[in-house]
């Protein structure tokens, strides 16, 4: 997040009443509205334009992260400056995006599932090379830096290193990252047509967003 960007959620954070999360970059959530005895959970959007910029490597995390949150936007002006408005997106509002994204990735990420079965020693051996034993080093010149060191010891199957099969199984999660990795999108934009007709929130921003709110709550309940 730019430090523009990062000025803009403390305002709309201040403005909306809300709080911040004890353990936000855990969490992932961007701030909390206590309403009603609930804790509802928001995503945090600012932008100067009428489209919405959402993350960079959209896949399944940002999914399953996004799935029953609420999200707030601040629309502001060219420069950044002033806010113009504001939109509340409930997540009976946001699903439709969100299930279209899904939709769109869905099948590279069955494809990340399936293709490392598919694997085999010959394969391996064609990779890197034949051994009896394979080394730290040789592994960690396989699948580089996506497992910690604790992760490539555990992983050893044998007193000096790891057999072939175990290798196998470092190779197969290789594929699975780099499929994973080649699925994401990158930046998806949500367009300004997908906001037609939404409530815009310009003054009284506190209460009217528990309004929205309590309204939401109320029509899944």
């Amino acid at each position: 997040m730019t430090v523009q960007d990062d000025i803009r959620e403390a305002e709309l954070i201040e403005l909306f009443q809300l709080e911040r999360p004890n353990n936000r970059s855990r969490s992932g959530t961007d701030a909390i509205l206590s309403i009603n005895g609930y804790q509802i959970p928001f995503e945090l959007k600012s932008t100067t334009k009428l489209s919405v910029t959402t993350v960079r490597d959209f896949g399944l995390d940002h999914i399953k992260k996004w799935q029953g949150k609420h999200w707030l936007f601040g629309f502001y002006s060219e420069r950044g400056k002033i806010l113009n408005y504001c939109l509340y997106g409930s997540p009976k509002a946001m699903a439709p995006w969100i299930l279209e994204k899904q939709s769109y990735i869905q099948s590279d990420y069955q494809l990340a599932k399936l293709a490392p079965e598919r694997l085999t020693l010959s394969v391996l051996y064609k990779i890197v090379g034949q051994k009896e034993v394979y080394t730290l080093q040789d592994a960690q010149k396989l699948h580089k830096r996506q497992y910690t060191i604790s992760e490539y010891l555990s992983k050893m199957d044998l007193a000096s290193g790891y057999s072939p099969e175990r290798m196998l199984s470092i190779l197969q999660d290789r594929c699975q990252y780099l499929i994973e990795r080649g699925s994401t999108l990158n930046n998806p934009h949500i367009p300004a047509s997908y906001f037609n007709g939404w409530e815009k929130i310009t003054q009284n921003y506190a209460q009217h967003l528990r309004e929205l709110v309590a309204e939401a709550l109320q029509d899944n309940a």
